[in-house]
């Protein structure tokens, strides 16, 4: 499968008047001409997660979409295909995606420039090629940073989902039923086949399927 990325971008103006430059998806040697902001450290330190971000950007698949203030990026989000230690990678679907990350400054946190992240994202006419998921843990969740409770937060997190067509689905992972706040969103490109659907229903419940495979002694 053709991986094409076509370039969007919006201007979002913040309620104190500043000019936020949302753009994607981009190439590593684009990112590098930018800043990346020390705040951004939800999943590891800045300079790192910044590395990160640079691989997945060269991935065939990858995509990186970005938030900021002039030169200093503030926010980005991410897509690709889903680890390879993952249940979601089992079937190796080229048309399964992973919204992998979405990140904010806690300045700008409000501003509903995450939302608009995803906004950008499906700008690109190709993402409807794509099955599209995001495995939500309340423990990943910035609860204290917030103020937030977990219910309270999950409603902004599918508020912010939904921007970029992604909702809640079903799915029996033990890691996502064992909260009930946990969630898996999805959004189904208009463009995926009948037949990617259905793998990824099996895959959704992965578990049921093995646990009659095993007793009908397949």
């Amino acid at each position: 499968m053709e991986h094409i990325k076509t370039y969007h971008s919006m201007e979002l103006e913040t309620s104190e008047q500043q000019m936020i430059t949302i753009e994607g998806p981009l190439s590593s040697n684009q990112l590098r001409q930018y800043d990346f902001h020390g705040q951004l450290t939800a999943f590891r330190p800045a300079p790192k997660q910044f590395e990160a971000l640079l691989s997945i950007a060269d991935f065939p698949e990858g995509r990186i979409i970005i938030a900021r203030k002039n030169n200093m990026i503030i926010g980005y989000v991410t897509y690709l295909h889903p680890d390879p230690l993952e249940r979601w990678s089992k079937f190796n679907m080229e048309d399964l995606m992973e919204l992998g990350a979405v990140e904010v400054i806690p300045a700008y946190r409000g501003a509903k420039i995450a939302s608009n992240l995803l906004k950008v994202a499906m700008m690109d006419e190709y993402m409807e090629n794509y099955i599209i998921i995001s495995t939500e843990y309340y423990w990943h969740w910035d609860l204290d940073g917030t103020g937030l409770s977990i219910w309270n937060y999950r409603k902004v997190m599918e508020k912010m989902m939904a921007a970029g067509g992604l909702l809640p689905a079903p799915t029996d992972d033990p890691e996502i039923i064992s909260h009930p706040a946990n969630c898996l969103m999805v959004r189904i490109g208009k463009n995926v086949s009948h037949e990617s659907i259905k793998q990824f229903d099996t895959l959704r419940f992965l578990t049921r399927h093995q646990n009659r495979n095993m007793r009908e002694g397949l």
